[in-house]
């Protein structure tokens, strides 16, 4: 059975180097500089490979599906799509049978990005230096502290 380690001492706790936020954030900067370094020959940036990811997943979403998906609210996910849709990679339209409902569906462009970036992960994987059990893993512990800090 493993041991707890003992809570740190209170003159510890406002230090940088025990903040799980900071070792969260500056491993997201991190990952994002790698994953900008992967995506600039594609044209796009982060969020919008989020967005894609979600897409290729399943085309034709609601706007609102998409920002559940990614966490965003649509504030941040409207100007994206806008910036996405002017690139040509999707199209925006209004649901006939419902107006106040925003479907995403990718275009021919959209979808030729899908094989452009197929190499990514791998990519990411390798650059992690962990093995693929321990990144599945890694992932899944961060989904847990998130659903729980979300609750």
């Amino acid at each position: 059975m493993e041991r707890e380690t003992p809570c740190p001492q209170a003159d510890d706790l406002l230090k940088l180097d025990q903040q799980l936020c900071f070792a969260l954030y500056s491993a997201s900067l991190a990952m994002n500089k790698t994953y900008r370094d992967s995506l600039k020959p594609l044209g796009i940036t982060y969020p919008q490979y989020l967005v894609l990811l979600v897409l290729w997943e399943q085309d034709e979403r609601s706007v609102s599906d998409i920002g559940d998906k990614l966490y965003l609210d649509s504030a941040t996910l409207t100007p994206l799509l806008k910036r996405m849709e002017a690139a040509g990679w999707l199209e925006r339209k209004r649901l006939p049978s419902d107006e106040r409902v925003v479907i995403a569906s990718l275009t021919e462009a959209g979808r030729g990005l899908r094989a452009l970036a197929q190499e990514i992960p791998a990519q990411l994987l390798c650059r992690s230096g962990l093995a693929a059990g321990d990144i599945a893993k890694l992932r899944q512990s961060l989904c847990d502290l998130r659903d729980q800090l979300l609750q």
